[in-house]
């Protein structure tokens, strides 16, 4: 391991260290958010509307059974983090081997499982009438993708816990450009629908996926996977299990609130109210690129100075991520009230469409300067190896707070209940966070 490159985390100035690493993070989601708006755009204008709502339906069951990569990654890299700050480096070597051997084992077992029972899954995750047909071609093919992707989000957090954001950053840019160049090709040259669109998402993740196998091969990384390394030690596995069940559990949370939500959609507002959703999610992942940056970008600087036992420092993280996060969410919030129409004629022309997507874009976005509270609150006990407190709060907003007012909302307000849901727990997890997270740090004795 390149001492030099980790050990800057524990002496440079922390606005320095949160830029240097916040800014690659911000601008590989940036580029996966634009790839998924591309994405959304050829998707709503050459095959329709309904191949927007099979998208919806389909990217919650993806990245859910992706997720296991990722959740291995956090577990994992949380570990590395601490093990460098303690100079310890063969327990970060043997965590990387066993995270390889736990990404590929279960992210396969879990895509054999997508297989056979793709119907069922489906259905309930919203996937009915019309949206049946389209949603089913498209899962049927980005399937195959998945171990691809397990392995490159697992990847992720390990080259970004080396300390190379750069590198982490091409993990993501990788498989966005990839996509966006074949979906035109596919999309509209070959005329594939939205099989074609299928197609390029599963080849950008095998992209992505071979990107980092040459970065830990042949790139910078110093991770060494030897047959020791790899021997399954169950106190790492149960550690990253520990951590990595927040990731899990706040992915297997968003999965079923993707079932509530696309049925409840379905419910109160057609194929018209899903489609709708798929516009507002794809701006939410455009719109939420910083905050989400920053939070990458602290997690690997607070795990290191925490190891490392410089209490002052961490304090002084969480304080200046809150704040830079918090200040740039309302800057989104302002862009998005003022340009909402100019926002989602980007993705359809459909007047029906454009007509539902465009009040609700603002319901929902009500709370967004906020969310940085919950974010870095829950990221802060991740990083430092605290599993319970990290997954309450990583569970606040969508199990806590939006999965119950989606159920009980529409029952007064109809389709407007469910788009007020959101504002309304991005408020109640920020106010958890918010004392809870307090609570927590005034324990930290600063010597």
């Amino acid at each position: 391991m390149n001492k030099k490159q980790n050990e800057l985390f524990g002496t440079d100035p922390l606005g320095k260290l949160l830029r240097s690493q916040a800014i690659p993070a911000s601008i590989g989601i940036l580029v996966m958010s634009i790839y998924g708006i591309v994405d959304t755009i050829f998707v709503g204008h050459w095959v329709g509307s309904l191949g927007i709502g099979a998208i919806t339906v389909v990217m919650p069951i993806t990245f859910l059974i992706s997720s296991i990569g990722m959740a291995i990654g956090v577990g994992g890299a949380s570990i590395i983090s601490r093990a460098f700050g303690e100079n310890n480096d063969a327990k970060a070597y043997q965590s990387f081997g066993n995270q390889v051997i736990l990404t590929l084992s279960l992210s396969i077992f879990f895509v054999i499982l997508g297989i056979f029972f793709q119907e069922s899954i489906l259905d309930a995750f919203g996937g009915k009438g019309d949206i049946l047909q389209p949603a089913s071609e498209y899962f049927s093919i980005v399937l195959y993708g998945v171990p691809f992707l397990a392995w490159a989000m697992m990847s992720n957090n390990v080259i970004r816990a080396e300390g190379y954001p750069r590198e982490a950053m091409l993990t993501l840019v990788v498989p966005a450009v990839v996509n966006i160049v074949l979906d035109p090709i596919f999309i509209i040259g070959f005329d594939m629908g939205i099989e074609g669109a299928a197609w390029a998402t599963t080849l950008s993740y095998i992209a992505s996926a071979t990107y980092t196998t040459w970065f830990f091969t042949r790139g910078k990384s110093q991770m060494k996977l030897t047959a020791k390394c790899i021997q399954p030690n169950f106190a790492i596995i149960q550690e990253i299990g520990a951590i990595g069940s927040v990731t899990l559990a706040r992915q297997g949370t968003i999965s079923v609130l993707s079932i509530v939500l696309n049925n409840s959609l379905f419910v109160h507002g057609g194929e018209v109210a899903l489609s709708s959703y798929g516009i507002i999610n794809r701006v939410m992942m455009f719109a939420n690129f910083p905050v989400l940056g920053i939070t990458q970008g602290f997690v690997p600087i607070l795990g290191y100075n925490h190891g490392a036992k410089l209490f002052q420092r961490v304090k002084d993280l969480i304080t200046l991520s809150i704040k830079s996060a918090s200040f740039i969410a309302l800057g989104i919030f302002a862009l998005i009230m003022a340009f909402t129409p100019q926002l989602v004629s980007i993705f359809t022309n459909e007047t029906s469409l454009l007509a539902q997507a465009v009040p609700a874009l603002r319901k929902v976005f009500l709370a967004t300067p906020l969310i940085a509270v919950n974010l870095i609150g829950s990221a802060y006990f991740q990083a430092i190896g605290k599993a319970r407190p990290a997954l309450l709060l990583t569970l606040s907003k969508q199990g806590f707070f939006l999965i119950p007012l989606i159920l009980l909302l529409p029952m007064y307000f109809g389709l407007d209940g469910v788009w007020y849901a959101f504002p309304i727990a991005d408020v109640g997890a920020a106010l958890i966070t918010y004392w809870y997270l307090k609570r927590e740090t005034a324990k930290i004795k600063v010597a």
